[in-house]
C-alpha cells in the first residue's frame, strides 16, 4: 500500500533520481534529508547550491574538518560512555580543590600587612561661611 504523498515530495523525489550526488551526500552523514528537501522548497531546482553538492573541497580544508570531528567526536564519545555518579564525584573533587586553594590564596593576602589608605572625607557641597 503506497501512501498519497504531497506533490512537492514526488517533485522532490525526482529531483534526488536525477542528482545521485545528493543520494552519496546524505548516506556519507553531510546533510540529511529534511535539510535537503527544505533547500530545494525554498532555493528551488536551479539555485546554485545544487552545482556545489558532491563537489569535494580543497584538501587542507578537508583535512582540518576532519580534525575537528574527530576531536569532537572523541570527547563525545567519553562523555557518553562516562557514568553521570562519576562525573559528579568529579566535579565535587574539582569544587573542594579549587576551595583549598581560594583558602590559601586569602592566607597569603590576609597576612601581608594591608596598606593604610588615606581616608578622604567628601567635601560638603554647600560651604557654609561666617562673614
Amino acid at each position: 500500500m503506497q501512501k498519497n504523498l504531497h506533490p512537492s515530495v514526488i517533485k522532490f523525489k525526482e529531483f534526488v533520481k536525477n542528482r545521485p550526488e545528493l543520494i552519496k551526500e546524505v548516506r556519507n552523514g553531510n546533510t540529511t534529508w529534511q535539510e535537503l528537501y527544505e533547500d530545494w522548497y525554498l532555493l528551488g531546482e536551479e539555485d546554485n547550491r545544487w552545482e556545489t553538492i558532491g563537489v569535494k573541497a580543497s584538501p587542507s580544508v578537508e583535512k582540518e574538518d576532519e580534525k575537528k570531528g574527530d576531536w569532537i567526536s572523541t570527547i563525545l564519545g567519553t562523555v557518553q560512555k562516562m557514568d553521570p555518579n562519576q562525573i559528579q564525584h568529579y566535579i565535587n573533587s574539582l569544587s573542594q580543590a579549587l576551595g583549598a586553594i581560594q583558602g590559601v590564596i586569602s592566607q597569603f593576602q590576609g597576612s601581608q600587612p594591608r596598606q593604610a589608605t588615606p581616608k578622604i572625607e567628601p567635601k560638603h557641597p554647600f560651604s557654609f561661611r561666617k562673614d
